[in-house]
């Protein structure tokens, strides 16, 4: 029996239906029943897949004061230990960016920005936010993001099937991107409230006073209504702040109705380097900043500030490195990402820097290695679109063609640079892939056919079969067209048929185009 679209797509509806309809299960945190498409096992194996990647994209792991992290995975732990799910696997990370912010993958996989650290006053205050992270993983709202995502595209793929289309699956690109996705989710109002309520729990079931999440969203408030940029950027963006939020925890602390530690002393010694290299880190940002407003000699100035002050930060050596990459000075550029290296091996954009470095200086073998390793940490589009420029160097066009091809779906500018060069490599071996051919019923009863460029190149000397066939397979009527003119991207064009007839019964008729030849305009 020959299985149609139709019939897979009424397969998929009803195999939805029985998930959904087995999938209901109770919430660990609040006791509610909720649907549940993705079991505990599979959101651990999220976290764990995506956690390295996703703190790669996110500046990487603060290397230069271990014993902060030590000391923010202690309070974590103290708090995990009490939550409703202890049996996860926590891990909390301080990351080296000056954006207040902090998020959680599924599974507690729990991150911390050091630009947030600077901004707590207190153990207590950290242990709020720490505290609302974990809840955020407890209670299955990344999650539950996701298998809202798997329901919505259930229909995308229902679509997809039905009408025969590629798998849009194919299009994502990185391995960061579900975790990149969960932790710019914008989380609701039940999702922030339930965090603030269970969070402050675990805070006094840990010793310490819940009061400190009162005045911790107090200081949010103010803040988002004085529209402070860097917050509006970070923790704002996923966690909103309001006074319901306030009075909700207000209302929680009553509840409670107990003092905890405050931990002040201890949390003004454990920041204490951070405090004191702080505006290092703010010239590098203003360093950054300048970058942008092409201006490499003020950012030079002020990345030689912030390497006076903190010497042993690696970030501010592949700041260097950048400002002399906008002044093509390759040589001081490769030397400056070295040193970066040296002082940190484990972050992606010293090597991707690197590796786009020398492969300005034609070091083809190192940039390679460099663009691997960083990869590696985090899958990227420039990276793969270099290694696929160098596959062409080095007169490699099958390697090109697989490295453009992981990256051509990604709108960046590295991404529409690789698409033009997989389709310049595929076009000649794929042209159906590029350029759409259909056949149109014209307004006197004529067979017409037109072909679209859906490529990102140019095209010319195009020659297409047409042919008109029983179902059988066998001949009725054949003809060549051909197109000698540039039909660039985006552009159509359409041929009457002269010896092809319309149709007379689909049903025992087929018409059938190959394109047999097409040159891409260089």
């Amino acid at each position: 029996m020959k299985t149609t679209h139709k019939h897979l797509a009424s397969v998929f509806a009803a195999s939805l239906l029985v998930i959904i309809a087995t999938g209901c299960a109770t919430n660990p945190v609040t006791g509610k029943q909720e649907l549940h498409l993705i079991s505990e096992s599979q959101e651990i194996n999220i976290g764990a897949e995506n956690y390295v990647p996703t703190l790669q994209s996110q500046g990487g792991p603060y290397v230069i004061d271990p014993q902060l992290t030590q000391y923010v995975s202690r309070i974590g732990q103290k708090l995990a230990s009490v939550s409703d799910r202890p049996q996860l696997p926590y891990e909390f990370q301080v990351l080296n960016n000056s954006v207040p912010n902090a998020w959680a993958l599924p599974g507690g996989k729990i991150a911390v920005n050091r630009g947030l650290l600077t901004e707590l006053n207190n153990e207590a205050e950290l242990a709020a936010v720490i505290g609302h992270e974990i809840v955020h993983a407890a209670a299955r709202h990344g999650a539950k993001s996701m298998e809202r995502g798997i329901l919505l595209s259930a229909g995308v793929a229902g679509v997809a099937i039905a009408t025969g289309d590629k798998d849009y699956g194919q299009l994502a690109v990185g391995a960061a991107a579900i975790g990149s996705q969960l932790i710019t989710t914008k989380y609701g109002r039940s999702a922030e409230l339930e965090s603030d309520h269970y969070g402050m729990q675990y805070m006094a079931k840990a010793g310490y006073d819940p009061t400190a999440a009162i005045s911790l969203q107090q200081t949010f408030v103010r803040l988002s209504q004085g529209r402070q940029s860097n917050w509006l950027d970070g923790l704002f963006a996923s966690h909103p702040p309001s006074q319901e939020r306030v009075e909700a925890n207000r209302r929680t602390a009553k509840e409670l109705g107990q003092s905890g530690t405050l931990g002040e002393a201890e949390y003004q010694k454990q920041i204490a380097h951070l405090i004191k290299t702080k505006p290092a880190y703010e010239a590098m940002d203003q360093a950054n900043q300048a970058l942008k407003d092409n201006a490499p000699e003020k950012a030079l100035a002020l990345i030689d500030k912030a390497i006076k002050i903190e010497p042993r930060e690696a970030q501010f050596y592949a700041v260097k490195g950048d400002v002399f990459s906008k002044k093509n000075q390759w040589d001081k550029a490769e030397s400056f990402y070295s040193t970066a290296l040296e002082k940190n091996n484990q972050f992606f954009l010293f090597y991707l820097q690197r590796g786009l470095t020398r492969e300005k200086l034609n070091k083809l073998s190192g940039a390679k290695s460099d663009l691997n390793k960083s990869i590696e940490w985090l899958p990227t589009a420039p990276a793969y679109t270099t290694l696929g420029d160098i596959a062409l160097k080095e007169n490699n066009p099958n390697a090109a063609k697989e490295y453009y091809a992981k990256v051509a779906s990604n709108d960046s500018d590295y991404g529409k640079k690789a698409a033009i060069g997989l389709a310049k490599l595929d076009m000649g071996d794929n042209p159906l892939k590029y350029l759409h051919v259909s056949f149109l019923k014209t307004m006197d009863q004529r067979l017409a056919l037109e072909i679209k460029n859906q490529s990102p190149v140019s095209v010319k000397d195009l020659r297409i079969d047409a042919k008109l066939q029983t179902a059988s397979g066998a001949l009725l009527a054949k003809e060549d067209f051909q197109y000698a003119a540039v039909l660039r991207p985006g552009e159509s064009t359409q041929f009457i048929a002269r010896s092809i007839p319309l149709p007379t019964d689909l049903q025992t008729q087929k018409l059938t185009a190959d394109i047999v030849r097409v040159k891409v305009v260089e």
